[in-house]
This record gives C-alpha cells, sequence and structure tokens, in this order.
C-alpha cells in the first residue's frame, strides 16, 4: 500500500469557529483555516481519518473531510488551482473535481470531468480551473469526478452569497457555521467497493465529517450552536456516494428557501428528503426552550436508528450543558412534496405547455443487465478521448463521438424534455433506486417530480438533480440548450455511475466547437498524452 503513511492528518471535524452574522461574515477576509476562497490552491494529498471513529486513509482536499467550504461572493471569478499530491494506491491517485451546481456558462473545459469535458490531472500536477458563475448564487458543493474517488473522501461544500438576497430578511444568520453536510462514510476504499458488482452499503452516516457506527466507539458527534430567538439559514448539502437522507431538527419545524442554488417560494416543513447531490437551505428559527436537541439524517442503506447517536448530530443553544440530547422524534405531519415546491419569480416553462411538445423529446429508461446499468440498453464506458476533445478535434456529428450510443446530439437554443421512467421492479430494470440524476451545465424546469402523476408547466421548481422516484414514477424535465458543450447525465449514485449509468448531452456541436476551440487553456491540452492532442 505505497505512501499510506505518506501524509498523516487527524480529522475530527466538530464545531466550526464562532457565529456571525451572514451578510457581514460573507464579505470578511481572512476566513478561517477551513475555508477558502474563490481563488485558491486546493491541496489534494492521502491522509489518515476517523470521522466515525474507524482509521483509514482517505483522499482529502485541504488536508480535511469533508473538504474545506469554499465562500465566494456573486460574480466572483473562480480561480481554484487543484495540487495533485496523492500517492496511496490503495485509492484512485488520478482525479478532476467537478463543481456540481455551476452551470459553466461558455466555460466547459472546466466542467472537472474526466473523460466528458477533461483528460485526468495525474499524481505530482496540477491544473487551474478558472470559471465564473455569472448570476448563480446559493448551495453548491465540488467533488472529484474520477471513478469512485469521492467516496474516499474528496468531497467538500461551495457556497456564492448574494448581497441582494431577495430572501434575506428571513433570517439572520448565514456563515460558515450554518453549513450542513450529510455524507455516507465507507470502510474500505472504493476501488475495492467499485468491483462489487451488488448493493454497496456505507458504514455510517456523517453530519459535517462526524458520526459513529454500529459497534463503533462513541466518537464526536458534530455540534450546531444557536442562540435562542435568532434565525439561522442552514446549508444542507448532500455529498452521499449512495444514500439519500430524511433530515430532521427535534422540536424544529424547517422553511425551505432554496433548493439547488435556486430561491424558492417558502415552505414549511418538518422532515426533509436529501439525496445525494442536492442542496436545499431552510431557514430554523431558535424558539425553543434552552437545551439540546438530536439533529436526525436517517439513511436509506442503513438501518433506521439513533441509538448510541448513530446518523444524528446535535442542535445546541448558547447556555445548554455540554451533553447528548434527550429529546423525542415527531411527530411528522408537514411533509415534504416536490410537485408544489415552486421557484421564486419563475417564468413558465419553455415550449408548448404540452408533454411531448417541446422541440426535443427524449425517453431514457433506465436498466440493469448483470453487474452493469445501461439508459436505453446501452452501459456508459469512458472514453479514451475526452467528449470535448473529440469534439474540437473535428467530430460534428453524434455518429462520430464515442462512447457509441451514449451520446446524445442536441439542437442550439431549443427546448429539451426528458424523461425517465423508474424501473426498479421490472425485469432488467435499474434496481437499487430511487436514483437521483444530475445534468451538468443546466438548471432544469421539474414538470413531473416523483410521487405525482401530473404535469406542471406553470411555475414548478428548478433544480440540477431530481429523484427518478420508484415503479410508476416517470419524472419530466424541460431545459434550453443555451450553453455549448458535453455535458454528462447520470445517476448520483456513484457505484450506479461506475457501472454504466450515465449518457452525454452532446448541445450545440459546432457552437462548442467554436466557442471552447478559443477559451482552453494549454495546460488542459497537457493533460492529455500528446497523442490525444495533436489534432485538437
Amino acid at each position: 500500500m505505497p505512501g499510506y503513511f505518506a501524509f498523516v492528518f487527524a480529522i475530527l471535524l466538530g464545531v466550526r469557529a464562532a457565529s456571525t452574522e451572514a451578510k457581514e461574515l460573507a464579505r470578511i477576509y481572512p476566513r478561517s483555516s477551513n475555508v477558502l476562497g474563490p481563488s485558491s490552491q486546493l491541496f489534494l494529498t492521502n491522509g489518515v481519518v476517523s470521522p466515525d471513529g474507524f482509521t483509514r486513509s482517505a483522499v482529502l482536499a485541504g488536508g480535511s473531510f469533508p473538504a474545506p467550504l469554499i465562500q465566494a461572493q456573486k460574480g466572483d471569478d473562480f480561480t481554484i488551482n487543484v495540487v495533485n499530491q496523492l500517492v496511496d494506491e490503495s485509492m484512485p491517485i488520478d482525479t478532476s473535481v467537478h463543481w456540481h451546481g455551476i452551470s459553466q456558462l461558455e466555460t466547459n473545459w472546466a466542467d472537472g470531468t474526466s473523460y466528458i469535458t477533461q483528460c485526468p490531472i495525474p499524481a505530482n500536477r496540477s491544473f487551474v480551473y478558472q470559471f465564473n458563475a455569472g448570476s448563480q448564487t446559493g448551495t453548491y458543493w465540488y467533488h472529484s469526478h474520477y471513478s469512485t474517488q469521492y467516496c474516499d473522501g474528496l468531497r467538500g461544500p461551495l457556497v456564492i452569497y448574494d448581497p441582494d438576497d431577495p430572501l434575506g430578511d428571513t433570517y439572520d444568520v448565514d456563515d460558515e457555521t450554518t453549513v450542513i453536510t450529510l455524507a455516507d462514510w465507507y470502510h474500505n476504499s472504493s476501488i475495492e467497493l467499485g468491483a462489487i458488482s451488488t448493493q454497496v452499503f456505507p458504514d455510517s452516516t456523517v453530519i459535517n465529517g462526524l458520526g459513529r457506527y454500529s459497534g463503533g466507539p462513541s466518537s464526536p458527534l458534530a455540534v450546531i450552536n444557536v442562540e435562542e430567538g435568532k434565525r439561522y439559514r442552514f446549508r444542507i448539502v448532500g455529498l452521499s456516494c449512495a444514500s439519500w437522507f430524511n433530515f430532521t431538527i427535534d422540536g424544529h419545524n424547517m422553511t425551505i428557501i432554496e433548493a439547488d442554488g435556486i430561491e424558492t417560494e417558502p415552505m414549511v416543513v418538518d422532515s426533509l428528503p436529501v439525496f445525494p447531490g442536492q442542496r436545499y437551505s431552510v431557514v430554523v428559527t431558535a424558539n425553543q426552550a434552552v437545551g439540546n436537541y438530536w439533529i436526525r439524517a436517517s439513511a436509506d442503506l442503513l438501518n433506521r436508528t439513533f441509538e448510541g447517536g448513530l446518523n444524528s448530530a446535535i442542535l445546541r443553544y448558547e447556555g445548554a450543558a455540554d451533553e447528548d440530547p434527550t429529546t423525542e422524534e415527531g411527530p411528522y405531519d408537514l411533509d415534504f412534496n416536490q410537485s408544489i415546491l415552486t421557484t421564486l419569480d419563475s417564468a413558465g416553462v419553455p415550449g408548448t405547455p404540452e408533454v411531448g411538445k417541446a422541440d426535443v423529446n427524449i425517453n431514457l429508461i433506465p436498466g440493469h443487465i448483470g453487474a452493469l446499468f445501461n439508459i436505453n440498453n446501452v452501459s456508459f464506458v469512458d472514453p479514451t478521448v475526452p467528449v470535448l476533445l473529440q469534439i474540437l478535434s473535428g467530430a460534428t456529428h453524434a455518429s462520430q463521438l464515442l462512447p457509441a450510443g451514449s451520446i446524445y446530439e442536441l439542437p442550439h437554443n431549443k427546448v429539451i424534455e426528458l424523461s425517465f421512467p423508474a424501473t426498479d421492479n421490472l425485469t432488467n430494470g435499474a434496481v437499487g433506486g430511487p436514483h437521483p440524476m444530475h445534468l451538468h451545465g443546466h438548471r432544469f424546469w421539474v414538470i413531473r417530480s416523483a410521487g405525482n402523476s401530473s404535469y406542471n408547466f406553470d411555475h414548478p421548481v428548478m433544480r440540477d438533480t431530481v429523484s427518478m422516484g420508484t415503479q410508476g414514477d416517470n419524472v419530466t424535465i424541460r431545459f434550453v440548450t443555451d450553453n455549448p458543450g458535453p455535458w454528462f447525465f447520470h445517476c448520483h449514485i456513484d457505484w450506479h455511475l461506475h457501472h454504466g449509468f450515465a449518457v452525454v448531452m452532446a448541445e450545440s456541436l459546432s457552437e462548442a466547437a467554436i466557442e471552447q476551440g478559443n477559451a482552453v487553456p494549454q495546460d488542459w491540452k497537457s493533460l492529455c498524452p500528446a497523442n490525444l492532442t495533436s489534432s485538437s
């Protein structure tokens, strides 16, 4: 196990630094030690961590799991130099970093998706990602997009603050202490687990990098500190590789004001399902008696238990004792319903308001045969040449792009409708759902949500990651092809992606060739072997 002890970090992330008002803190520099700005060096190293009490080598960004919070202001330019110092070959040592939810308008090359928009960054090399998120604000995250590497630890939150937040008067505190990451954790390396052809189960749930596993020690739990009477914007980030979580806070309701980086009309809930890749902002008022309250994140792939602090963190009021809560869960009467969640001040859905009446309509049927997932009977396999490089090398039609059968060519400035029926219970159906589907390069309108048979063309939610639901669901989305380039569309259960659950939307090929041909830096080309880039 070469390099196993090359870089040793004792990582136990607990309460982050002192609380300050969000609108002031978001403008303050320098930041705390585990927070980066939009222009930063991101060092990737191997280190020994024990987030749930079990010690293992991991892939760390900035020396920690989760990776450091990246904070930015609306309109900031991002310049992130990713320095690959990975040495532990029990896990992948090549890498790339994807900025999940950032549309990458005109910067498809910086999307960070290995074999789609770039060659991987080899060990002992660095690469600078440069992009501007434009008008995008809200809650995002970043993670490895090479093999199953992010399951080994390379995943962290990213927040773009809006000084003119239209919902800013609904909360008092919004800073690094109010970011809550939900993740599953594994005691084995992703290379070992990726070789398993059946269901892969995590060992624990960790909240803000801390948790416990069944039969393990009573290791520290994350503590979220609040002050009685204040309103907190909790930014909940689904960093999971596979598990989805039902998130609750004993004794406290939550008001949703953001989904996947887009403001929503406020919706009050007392429980919230968070799928891998999804993010929400919820406003929680500290209006209960001073004390300690359980934060619960029950995971679909683990036993639904909170005994001994499993799947839990602590909400602690100022003045409360430093002890575990004794609060009881429930009752839950305010269920989340995505079909009635609406985007704030959203215009109507583009195109003719009838099912199947967009400019381009594609039905993507997921399946599973043997060890592999597929979409429309084709399992995705990484091409040897990144799709973007193929386009820059002269490919002008999907028929000329690899991998064959997994590329869907989309015309420029058209309305696209994608439907993807859940097939869990069918012969050769896509087992292991619900599957969270993520589209790179776009936010989309969810015109039919899981658990609902009707269509909403008037005022649906917009987001970038959506659950496919269960048997009988036919989740349907729309978006406009206004961002040329190849964009990955895949299941965000990383084990499923690893086994073929993906396609590429090759958008506006001629426009992409011109736009990206003029944009890609020389360092981008140098990531690929010389024989691959000689004709681009």
